[in-house]
């Protein structure tokens, strides 16, 4: 049996093993992993810088819009009071119930006129408004998204 053992022990030979290419092979691997981190963190300071920047757009454009519409807003109020006074004096001079009638009916008439232009004007600011409010942040998503689009 000690022949069949000394030719076994013969074949068992395993590779020395070199420490200067294991080490050199690990050293490539954690530059590796040090660049890919390095990138990453590039393109996440990135996209937080840019999603900053849009924030801060989007307050900018917010407060604007809230400005344009409370003017808008004091504007109507203010025609319409004058409006309203200026019929309260056009009622307290009528001389008959006929004039009367027929000064609020055509208030009445002017205010549904008014009423309708004013909703138009609501309406335009305020889509003007939220395009401009939603523009910095839909342009970062865009951004973010042709850059995943690559990557």
């Amino acid at each position: 049996m000690s022949k069949t053992a000394g030719k076994a022990d013969e074949a068992l030979e395993f590779p020395k093993f070199d420490a200067e290419k294991a080490t050199d092979q690990f050293r490539a691997f954690a530059e590796k992993g040090v660049e890919q981190s390095k990138e990453v963190y590039a393109k996440w300071k990135s996209g937080a810088e840019s999603a900053q920047k849009a924030l801060e757009a989007t307050f900018e454009q917010a407060k604007s819009a809230g400005n344009e519409i409370s003017l808008k807003s004091i504007s109507v109020l203010r025609t319409n009071a004058e409006s309203g006074f200026a019929h309260l004096e056009a009622l307290v001079a009528a001389k008959s119930l006929s004039e009367v009638v027929e000064l609020q009916t055509a208030f009445l008439r002017k205010q549904v006129e008014f009423a309708v232009e004013q909703a138009k004007d609501f309406q335009t600011v305020s889509t003007k408004a939220a395009e401009e409010v939603s523009k910095p942040m839909k342009d970062v998503f865009e951004k973010a998204a042709k850059e995943l689009k690559v990557a």
